[in-house]
């Protein structure tokens, strides 16, 4: 689902989640409202859940900003940078919607015939069926989100 926000600043999201089909090569249609957004081409990294990260050229420029203003001698700040920047490849995308995933990308997130496709607003992610069902085992367990996301200001306003 693709939604606009009004305000001073039109803000374009990836919403939703729905499943797709990895064809031969690693080749991923995309939905349409996903394919719309990003015309111009995506940054794919390897996420943080063992998942494919699809960054928006945008998003992912202001998330590189972030990570190499981060202090070079912090062994933390470069395992960062190593993951996601070690890892991401800049693709195009053709008319017809289809992304063809690196087959690095492919293995790490163990991505096999059906996957995932998770809407994060600025990006999203691709899902491996099996990873996704142990993911979403954590998503409904509501009395433990209660915990994990208490110190999070979440607000509408």
């Amino acid at each position: 689902m693709r939604t606009t926000c009004s305000s001073a600043r039109r803000i374009t999201l990836f919403l939703g989640q729905y499943t797709g089909e990895l064809k031969p090569n690693n080749r991923l249609s995309l939905p349409t409202d996903f394919h719309e957004l990003i015309s111009d081409g995506v940054y794919l990294t390897q996420g943080f859940d063992r998942n494919v990260l699809v960054i928006t050229k945008s998003a992912f420029e202001h998330m590189y900003r972030h990570i190499t203003s981060l202090n070079i001698a912090d062994p933390l700040a470069r395992l960062l940078s190593r993951m996601l920047l070690g890892a991401a490849s800049f693709l195009e995308v053709g008319k017809d919607g289809i992304l063809s995933l690196p087959e690095s990308l492919a293995q790490f997130a163990d991505l096999t015939n059906k996957v995932i496709i998770v809407g994060q607003g600025d990006y999203f992610e691709v899902w491996s069926t099996d990873q996704w069902e142990a993911q979403k085992l954590q998503l409904k367990d509501f009395q433990a989100n209660a915990q994990r996301f208490s110190a999070f200001n979440i607000a509408t306003r």
